[in-house]
């Protein structure tokens, strides 16, 4: 017998309530797929889908890889069953199963997750429930809103949380959903919500008001740069709250977590001693590049991770470390002076007036690059114009970090995993 068939059916979360579409259910009355073979790539249009392929995986141990068919294109679908999986169009009853091209032996157990994409093609990386699980112990009863595209990292963190432990319901949040979340969660009573800093800021551009009606309790952010704008922004409106922010990717897992309601993480946590650091991921940087070392990592992946992400050490005392974007595009080259353009971005986000902003590089005569920027206003703050943005940018940053180009959009860019092209 194989240890797919040695699985129980008794899981902690079985009995935590989950909203759906509308529906009330648990992980227990879930519809179940007709067919999911292993290995099997679910590709799937509802909440519902995406969570019953969960559970089956979690009962049988099939091995998995669920995501949205929209971010999976007809040659990642050839793709997939080159690699031996059976492409699964989940719909209810309705579903279609397309064999692998390839037989192979399934790995028991194994989960797939597809990374963002955000540098090129979509890679693989393997996990199991047990490295997507990074909380633990007996958690206070919560209502957990899950706002992500299922089968991304963030959505398996929140989904695991309810899957392992007792008294941790889950409401799912649809993309036909997502202007309107606030009083669907207001409604069932949502007392934890993760998103990205993203979705935050496209929430209290749209409503505040509604947003402040939710009883949120804690408060979680990740999947992009988090600046001190949003962080204080969130504070306003909810000074009751725990405010978190997470470093988290595929390749490493959730590897920083930072409590304190700042930017950024402690120098202190770099370079710490492997023996006295115990189980928690290890921190390093090697020239401008973040590098960890984590427990959680993805399959292959043990060791230090070369992450792609660019940090600067900033503050009063240089003592806390800012991650400011990917490196291959964080960087703007003006004449020879080299800028950060996170740290741009973060100088014009905290203007009162600009709710979003996405700083990038524009050819130039002469110098090559200039810096450049789109933003969203606050149009309660009044009129705010590109002249008074490079008043407010030229007192706090060099010349050449200066945007000289300024686009105003009408609304916060997002993509299907809530994150914007920052």
């Amino acid at each position: 017998m194989t240890e797919t068939r040695r699985r129980s059916t008794a899981l902690v979360g079985d009995d935590n309530r989950i909203v759906v579409a509308g529906q009330t259910l648990t992980w227990r009355t879930l519809p179940k797929l007709p067919q999911i073979p292993s290995p099997a790539a679910v590709l799937v249009n509802s909440g519902v889908d995406a969570l019953a392929a969960v559970r089956h995986h979690a009962v049988h141990g099939t091995e998995l890889l669920v995501a949205t068919s929209s971010r999976v294109d007809p040659a990642m679908r050839e793709e997939l069953g080159e690699s031996g999986f059976a492409v699964v169009m989940a719909s209810g009853d309705d579903s279609t199963v397309k064999s692998a091209k390839l037989k192979r032996v399934e790995e028991s157990g194994r989960v797939w997750l597809l990374t963002s994409g955000s540098t090129g093609r979509p890679k693989r990386i393997g996990h199991t429930l047990e490295s997507l699980t990074t909380v633990h112990g007996k958690q206070p009863e919560r209502t957990w809103l899950c706002p992500y595209s299922p089968g991304t990292y963030a959505w398996w963190q929140v989904i695991t949380i309810s899957l392992t432990l007792a008294d941790q319901h889950l409401v799912m949040i649809e993309p036909s959903e997502l202007e309107t979340w606030p009083v669907i969660a207001a409604e069932h009573g949502v007392t934890a919500a993760s998103g990205t800093p993203t979705f935050w800021r496209q929430t209290l551009y749209r409503d505040t008001e509604a947003l402040a009606k939710v009883p949120l309790e804690q408060i979680t952010l990740g999947g992009e740069p988090v600046d001190q704008a949003i962080l204080d922004r969130l504070r306003e409106v909810f000074p009751q709250a725990r405010i978190s922010w997470i470093y988290a990717s595929s390749e490493v897992g959730a590897s920083i977590v930072v409590h304190d309601g700042k930017a950024g993480f402690p120098k202190a946590w770099l370079d710490r001693d492997p023996e006295s650091a115990s189980d928690r991921p290890l921190l390093s940087v090697d020239g401008d590049e973040l590098v960890i070392t984590s427990p959680h990592h993805g399959a292959g992946l043990d060791g230090p991770v070369r992450t792609g992400d660019r940090v600067e050490i900033v503050g009063d005392n240089r003592d806390r470390v800012l991650i400011t974007g990917r490196l291959d595009s964080d960087e703007i080259n003006v004449g020879g002076s080299k800028v950060s353009a996170g740290l741009v971005r973060n100088v014009l986000t905290a203007h009162p007036a600009v709710v979003w902003a996405r700083v990038f590089a524009r050819k130039a005569p002469i110098v090559g690059r200039m810096v450049a920027a789109e933003v969203v206003l606050d149009s309660e703050m009044g009129p705010t114009t590109d002249a008074d943005l490079v008043r407010w940018c030229t007192s706090r940053l060099p010349d050449y970090g200066v945007p000289r180009r300024i686009r105003f959009l009408d609304e916060i860019p997002a993509k299907e995993t809530l994150k914007s092209d920052v």
